[in-house]
């Protein structure tokens, strides 16, 4: 009996080592087989909380406090979602409002801080406890100041030298893609 090649056994144990990764699910890293860096969502999620809790003033009237970001990744939609709580105060008001603000921005590729960042967000819902739909509306102008001031141009992920370098080749980010549960950076 002939011993086997080394090429021989390797083949099968290569075949089951790409079987089994195909159904791992996404983590922050670069894939060989796909030319993308994938960023989890729960590694955006942890950045986007950095920058939490926000409080500012809206036209000397309103005092406003913006807490618990959480994020959403949907294929569907090619946008980060962000939901944050709203605390809004003012004398006008009489009683504090509490509510929810939905956010979603697209994303960007920003090359000399090597990062990725939220681009253009838009307040997409806004509504307060206790306030009726059309209330809501008029304070659809702070919804969007939130959105700005929170999240306009903020880095989700900031690319190490070694994560945009396999063995002696260096890479360049390109297009982003929202997946379910991660974005993917086509790395060229």
């Amino acid at each position: 009996m002939k011993n086997p090649s080394r090429r021989a056994l390797l083949l099968p144990l290569a075949g089951a080592l790409l079987a089994s990764t195909a159904a791992l699910p996404a983590h922050a890293g670069y894939n060989i087989f796909t030319g993308e860096y994938t960023i989890a969502q729960a590694d955006i999620q942890a950045q986007v909380e950095k920058r939490f809790p926000l409080r500012f003033t809206y036209a000397q009237l309103f005092d406003v406090q913006v807490s618990r970001p959480r994020l959403r990744l949907d294929a569907g939609s090619a946008r980060a979602a962000v939901t944050v709580d709203l605390l809004v105060r003012s004398p006008l008001l009489g009683q504090p409002l509490t509510g929810l603000l939905a956010i979603s921005s697209k994303l960007r590729f920003d090359a000399p801080s090597r990062s990725v960042r939220l681009a253009e967000p838009d307040a997409d819902r806004i509504e307060f406890k206790g306030l009726s739909a059309a209330d809501g509306q008029q304070l659809q102008a702070i919804g969007q100041v939130v959105a700005q001031q929170a999240l306009q141009d903020y880095p989700v992920h900031t690319f190490q030298p070694d994560e945009l370098r396999y063995g002696n080749r260096r890479f360049e980010p390109g297009p982003i893609t929202v997946v379910d549960g991660a974005i993917t950076v086509k790395l060229e």
